[in-house]
């Protein structure tokens, strides 16, 4: 039902769209962290200069309100700008895992339908040379004996392409167990960042409290 849905044409014209956009966010959000980084050290060398010069408590204050509110702005930029790109990598890595269980079932059942005319091309074999035991013309038994050696080459041919294909299939089935496997610790570096994420929050709500007592 979900491949239906998103196998709709509208998806497809959308992606171009979708792609420029996450690329201008993406540009916007480091502009800010790079904004941020510049008014950080900019009233943090004020800061310092002006606790050296002993000014009014009014301007010093004013100037780490300065600092605070560009401390956590760089925080909130960098963190959005960091879960973006782990957005990012999580939406490609599903896509080729959906794309790799796709490949898993079609390779599944073209090594399905490979075995099967496999099974029957040996029946039918068998049957052959059954046929040829019990006839004992010579004419009949080449004939017979011909079409046997051409099948055997096609049961050949049928073996090679059924080793070809469950290679393939131990192949693809490999790249969805890395794919799973990548996912799982991708989902684990997203709660720690999450984690972190919130407990600077927390610091940062402490430090908003204290500086309105």
């Amino acid at each position: 039902r979900w491949q239906k849905i998103f196998m709709i044409p509208l998806w497809s014209k959308m992606a171009v769209f979708w792609n420029k956009m996450f690329l201008t966010i993406i540009v916007l959000l480091i502009v800010l962290f790079l904004d941020a980084i510049r008014e950080v050290r900019k009233y943090s060398a004020i800061h310092v200069n002006e606790k050296v010069a002993n000014v009014n408590t009014n301007a010093f204050d004013h100037i780490q309100m300065k600092l605070f509110r560009s401390q956590r702005n760089l925080y909130l930029s960098g963190f959005s700008l960091f879960l973006w790109l782990v957005l990012r990598r999580t939406v490609t890595l599903l896509t080729q895992l959906a794309k790799g269980m796709a490949s898993h079932a079609a390779l599944e059942t073209q090594v399905n339908d490979a075995t099967e005319a496999a099974k029957k091309y040996m029946a039918e074999n068998e049957r052959l040379q059954e046929a040829l035991s019990a006839k004992g013309s010579s004419k009949r038994k080449d004939s017979v004996e011909a079409t046997d050696e051409k099948l055997k080459k096609e049961i050949e041919h049928l073996k090679a392409e059924l080793q070809k294909t469950s290679n393939a299939f131990h192949k693809a089935n490999n790249e969805v167990t890395a794919v799973k496997k990548q996912s799982e610790g991708l989902r684990r570096e997203y709660d720690n960042l999450m984690k972190e994420y919130e407990r600077l929050q927390g610091s940062l709500n402490e430090a908003e409290d204290k500086k309105d007592l």
